[in-house]
């Protein structure tokens, strides 16, 4: 089912949190909602959940209007950060309470609750109690829970927030697992963490000061942003000031050959290319500054260059003997690895 924003707008005393927010999901799309705190994100999903009312606009799921429906009336299953786990009910019960609130039959539950926990591979501990499990099996309870509704929904807000990373990545890998198993079900996930949504979403909405920045694949996103906040926040950018020329660009006293389709001489504009694709040495655009830190990361050293008063990024593979700190060097990139941008923010900090 498919799950659309017509120019949904929500304000709380006259404070806009979500502005006119035009979205569609489509069925059986993982669509994950990418942005900061206080970016717009959890208010759209809170909206499709009908715990937020539009100040103007609509919310449809498939044909049908739900805008002015209760949450209970519109078939969604969410799953919260915080769980919402009942403490004082077994597992089994927890995962039958929704379809108990339904008054579905007594048969049709214990299959249902069987089969949410066998997906969720919590099966084995039915007869438990939540403080009996650990963060991860907890949040398995809460997803079977949601999924024994089955809802044509799934709606996911900041999921795996609570767990530390390695059952983070292990929840990433069960999720992905579900959705290849329920192909049919429409999943809005809510996240701030950009691997979640690289690594799960079949499209990135991008949310920034409760305004939609940028919507596409994460292939899309990544190797061409639509502007400056979209590529700092999907994926790690060099954001660099530059000066359009006919043949590229001038960022200081170096002449880049980019691609500047669309771009005047003379303007000013946000040069954008990811530290993994700056390469050391002499090659294509090259760039001659000063090492201020050098970070080894196992398999990779991290570079930071003050090339012209800013700070260029180089994500390098391990390096036998690394730059000194304070060391005069080259570094390099492919015009095709660049994307010139409008002006924007500077990508120092990031």
């Amino acid at each position: 089912m498919s799950i659309r924003f017509d120019s949904v707008t929500v304000a709380y005393d006259g404070n806009v949190v979500l502005d006119a927010l035009d979205l569609t999901v489509a069925p059986g799309e993982v669509m994950a909602l990418l942005g900061p705190s206080g970016s717009g994100k959890t208010t759209a999903l809170r909206a499709v959940a009908g715990f937020v009312r539009p100040a103007s606009g609509r919310v449809l799921l498939g044909e049908r209007d739900v805008t002015d429906l209760p949450p209970h009336r519109r078939g969604i299953g969410m799953v919260v950060q915080q769980y919402a786990l009942f403490p004082h009910l077994r597992v089994e019960d927890n995962v039958a309470f929704g379809l108990k609130a339904r008054k579905t039959p007594k048969a049709e539950i214990r299959r249902r609750v069987a089969e949410a926990l066998e997906m969720t591979g919590m099966a084995a501990y039915a007869r438990r109690h939540p403080r009996e499990l650990s963060g991860g099996q907890q949040q398995r309870v809460a997803i079977a829970r949601a999924l024994a509704i089955r809802p044509a929904v799934l709606l996911l807000d900041e999921p795996l927030s609570a767990l530390d990373a390695r059952l983070r990545s292990g929840m990433l890998a069960e999720l992905a697992r579900l959705h290849r198993e329920l192909p049919e079900v429409s999943i809005l996930y809510v996240t701030h963490d950009q691997m979640e949504a690289l690594t799960l979403a079949d499209r990135i909405a991008v949310m920034d000061k409760a305004r939609l920045q940028a919507c596409g694949t994460p292939q899309e996103l990544y190797r061409a942003p639509a502007n400056a906040f979209t590529a700092s926040f999907v994926g790690n950018a060099n954001l660099l000031p530059v000066t359009v020329t006919a043949r590229g660009a001038v960022l200081g006293d170096a002449e880049l050959t980019l691609d500047t389709a669309g771009a005047a001489a003379g303007a000013r504009a946000t040069l954008c290319v990811r530290p993994h694709l700056v390469g050391l040495g002499e090659g294509p655009n090259r760039l001659t500054g000063t090492v201020r830190e050098i970070q080894w990361r196992g398999a990779t050293h991290r570079l930071y260059v003050d090339v012209a008063g800013h700070t260029v990024r180089a994500d390098l593979p391990e390096l036998r003997e690394a730059p000194a700190h304070g060391e005069r060097i080259t570094v390099h990139f492919a015009p095709e690895d660049a994307v010139l941008l409008a002006a924007g923010v500077s990508g120092d900090e990031h």
